[in-house]
């Protein structure tokens, strides 16, 4: 499979009823509430796994970000690529642009976390990754997560207190760790913005960009 960028491969491999509800959602989100919400200067850590992300709840994010000035950057354990799924089919694959164990928190303004049922699960098993997520939400900083994606957050301690949203299989998981679930079709915790699915991502785009344009909230307790 050849390589990609997340914004070269938005509409890759997505059947096509999808692929024009996606195109006429990203022009509406370009032209309205992202791009009034401005980037520029942002740099935005998009943390997966090097195998099975939700291609879909990568690329569409990621133009997101991109149409409203951001500069997003892929990390994941490994360098090299990292392979994306339609659902249960592979995708395409992305070249990472860093190791996360090469990053630095600090240089970036706020952290996406695309789902897929094996992403998260396997960046869990990072102790690398997990320590990423968790020095943002020690920062105040911007965090935005869909569908399976909280697990990572739930490894991180990082919904003790805070109520999100996210795939429903997982709302145990998020109970358990002390945080509340909501069905919700997008959800804003101070900075914490999470959704539930794919069907979700034009309002989860217009949140997030809105949440990493105000920056850092309050460190929360």
């Amino acid at each position: 499979m050849a390589e990609r960028g997340p914004n070269e491969a938005l509409t890759h491999r997505v059947p096509r009823g999808r692929r024009e509800a996606i195109a006429i959602r990203n022009d509406a989100i370009k032209e309205g509430v992202v791009v009034a919400q401005r980037l520029e200067g942002k740099r935005v850590a998009v943390l997966v796994a090097n195998e099975g992300i939700e291609q879909v709840e990568l690329t569409e994010p990621w133009r997101a970000i991109e149409n409203a000035g951001g500069r997003p950057e892929l990390l994941a354990p490994e360098g090299g690529t990292a392979q994306a799924m339609n659902h249960l089919d592979k995708a395409d694959t992305f070249p990472v642009d860093k190791a996360v164990g090469d990053a630095d928190p600090g240089d970036y303004d706020a952290l996406m976390l695309p789902g897929g049922v094996a992403n998260p699960d396997s960046l869990r098993a990072s102790p690398q990754a997990v320590d990423f997520v968790r020095a943002f939400v020690d920062a105040g900083k911007p965090v935005a997560a869909i569908c399976h994606a909280p697990w990572t957050l739930v490894e991180a301690d990082a919904v003790r207190g805070r109520t999100l949203t996210s795939w429903p299989s997982l709302q145990t998981d998020i109970r358990n760790a002390g945080g509340t679930w909501v069905d919700e079709e997008v959800h804003n915790d101070h900075g914490l913005v999470t959704s539930r699915k794919p069907d979700d991502l034009p309002a989860f785009c217009v949140k997030m960009v809105e949440e990493f344009a105000e920056g850092k909230h309050p460190v929360h307790s």
